[in-house]
């Protein structure tokens, strides 16, 4: 068990990319529970991920970073996220993006 403690925050971008992909599920392809269920889905693979979000490998990008990408699956899409030192054994896990797998991630991330 990790003795560092995560607060969580997301960046505007990150609502408008989901926002856009629950509109489009909503309102285009006409799946009111197909966006919820994702919604949902969305949130609590966030939440689950929280306590332990330096566990996974990170994501080797192409971009210099000062902090490295984390990724999170959930269904057709990938949530990125960084963490960020606040203090001692304090950190931020900060979501930045989430991209439905079929758009170029290179261009995004």
């Amino acid at each position: 068990m990790s003795d560092v403690e995560y607060s969580l925050s997301y960046l505007p971008l990150f609502y408008d990319d989901l926002e856009s992909h629950v509109m489009y599920i909503s309102d285009v392809l006409c799946n009111r529970e197909a966006a919820n269920a994702l919604l949902d889905d969305v949130e609590a693979a966030i939440l689950d991920r929280l306590p332990n979000a330096e566990a996974f490998e990170p994501f080797h990008s192409k971009k210099m970073r000062k902090y490295p990408y984390y990724r999170i699956y959930v269904k057709n899409y990938t949530i990125y996220y960084v963490v960020i030192p606040t203090g001692p054994k304090k950190k931020t896990m900060e979501v930045r993006r989430i991209l439905h797998n079929l758009q170029d991630r290179d261009k995004y991330v």
